[in-house]
């Protein structure tokens, strides 16, 4: 079967270039890329309770506003080397599964490749963006492992 738009979802946090070495295989296939960049709200919201100087919601605000700006220029580096252009690069904020599901459905995809660390046991009980994906997208998944299988 020969996919016509493929996404590629990355966490630009972990160990990406196992994924994007894959991904490159589809390289003259219609492309994108996203990352999805948590609230900083759900990732700090500790701040609150403990005190943050100066007007809380525009210190989040500004928080936010840099992660998506390192996002963009992170997302873009990978996606240069994908070939992929600026139009079909998306920096997204909220769920990662939720927004990659949103995406390829919108535009029309039919693989998403993204990497995984093959948990098992209770790191698969809390569940992974790679499971939530892959049970709630209507295309393929390719999922790429990018770390070691925990003991």
């Amino acid at each position: 079967m020969a996919y016509e738009h493929v996404l590629v979802a990355l966490d630009l946090a972990e160990d990406i270039e196992k994924v994007l070495d894959r991904a490159s295989t589809y390289k003259g296939t219609k492309m994108s890329v996203i990352h999805v960049v948590r609230p900083v709200e759900q990732v700090y919201g500790g701040f609150g309770a403990i005190g943050v100087a100066g007007d809380y919601s525009a210190v989040m605000a500004t928080l936010e506003r840099k992660v998506q700006e390192q996002a963009k220029r992170k997302l873009a580096d990978a996606g240069a080397g994908l070939g992929v252009p600026a139009e079909r690069q998306h920096v997204c904020v909220g769920n990662p599964a939720s927004e990659i599901h949103r995406l390829s459905e919108a535009e029309g995809v039919d693989l998403v490749v993204m990497g995984t660390h093959g948990r098992h046991g209770l790191g698969l009980l809390l569940g992974s963006t790679a499971n939530a994906v892959l049970h709630g997208v209507k295309c393929d998944v390719l999922a790429v492992r990018i770390g070691d299988m925990e003991e």
